[in-house]
Order: structure tokens, then sequence, then C-alpha cells
């Protein structure tokens, strides 16, 4: 069993770009200088997790070349900050990964496979998998997504308009799936890691621990907070 550390996954604080941008120019600028960082850490951060994510980097191939990259901008739970994450939408293979990063600049996948109905979850700082099935809800929220991605890349929620849920996977350790019953878009995400099932439950209870949390944002204003936690062997 892991660790009982609690891993929050948003997405790139704007602690993560100080420091970091150099911008030329005098002090009569008028585009303030944390502006120019974040927009153009945003824009690259679009263009590697595409290139990423269809093998052009080297890295296992998901997508195809007709993936789509998105941007989603989503309010946190106060309103106070705006938070991003990043999505490649593959219309062609019926495929949506997110790639959430937390504030420690550390990346979590989720990835949706429309086609064989399953939601796959690879979090940061865990060494599993953890997989459940699609339900009537989760194909709403990405279809959302897919009808919405086909007219613009960009998306920000309001912080009025946006509904907030949040839902709890019991991870059953004790059993683990064969990597090589699953479809190829999951093994490529997987290699080398265990996978487990998880199963929706009202809650760990006051005698179990939520070891982590990954919070997705859709399109139709619709935040999920999906907590895991481990169920007895």
């Amino acid at each position: 069993m892991m660790g009982h550390r609690m891993v929050r996954c948003w997405n790139l604080p704007e602690a993560t770009l100080e420091g970091g941008c150099c911008v030329n120019g005098g002090s009569s600028s008028s585009i303030p200088k944390k502006v120019i960082c974040i927009g153009l850490s945003t824009s690259l951060l679009l263009v590697l997790l595409a290139l990423g994510l269809t093998g052009h980097l080297g890295l296992p191939k998901l997508h195809s070349r007709s993936s789509q990259a998105v941007r989603i901008i989503a309010p946190d739970p106060s309103g106070a900050l705006l938070l991003n994450q990043s999505a490649v939408v593959d219309q062609q293979n019926g495929l949506v990964t997110f790639s959430v990063t937390s504030r420690t600049n550390l990346t979590s996948t989720v990835l949706f496979d429309i086609k064989h109905g399953l939601i796959c979850y690879q979090p940061v700082l865990q060494k599993s998998c953890f997989l459940r099935t699609m339900e009537t809800s989760d194909y709403e929220n990405v279809h959302a997504l897919l009808q919405a991605s086909a007219h613009k890349s960009h998306f920000q929620l309001s912080v009025n308009e946006t509904q907030r849920r949040t839902e709890f996977l019991g991870v059953l350790a004790a059993t683990q799936t064969d990597l090589s019953n699953l479809e190829e878009p999951l093994r490529v995400l997987c290699r080398d890691r265990p996978i487990h099932w998880t199963k929706r439950a009202d809650g760990p209870g006051k005698q179990r621990l939520v070891y982590f949390c990954i919070d997705i944002c859709f399109p139709n204003n619709i935040c999920m907070s999906m907590c895991f936690y481990y169920l007895p062997d």
C-alpha cells in the first residue's frame, strides 16, 4: 500500500511562473511582466502537451495527428485564483487526455477512453494507475468538451456559474488488472505501473483516509473533484 500523503492536483499556479521568465524592454511598457510570463508559459505548455501526446517528443503516442490541444481556465473554490488545465482532444479515436499540474509543478494525467467507456487516472506521486468505468455524467461532460472544442480551444469558466462536485472512489488495492487485457491507449499510459480498479462510494468514513484528489473542469461549467481512498483488503 502507498503512503498516506495527500496530494491535491490543480493547475499552474502563478507561483510556478515567478522568477522564470525574462521580458526585455524598458519600464514604459504598459503590459505587466507577470501577464506576459503567464501567457508565454501557457502557450508553451499547450505546445509541449500536444507534441508529447502525439509522439513528436519521443514519448509514447496516445493520440492521432488530428488531435487538438485546449485550455480551460476555472476559478478555484474561493474564487480568488484562476486555475489552468490543458487537455488533448482526439475526436477521431474518442480520447480526451487531461494534464493536471499541481502547485509543486508535478503533473497527473487523466485519460477518458470514450469508445471503451473507461477512465484511467495516473496521479502525481503515485506509482499506480486507477481505472473505472464511465457513467452517464462522465459521457455528458466529455461530450460537452468534444462539442465545444470543435469551435474554439480556450475556455474560461465563471466563478458564479461553475458547479463543483466531489466524488469518492474506493481503490481495490488487493487486485490488479493485467495490462495486456486493456486497450492500447491505456497500455501506453500505464506501462510499467500496476493498475487497480476503483468503485464509487459514499465516502471513506471515519476509519479511512483520503489519499489524494484530482480536480477536472469541463466547458459546461462543471468541475469534478475525484478523491481516492483504499478499501480494506
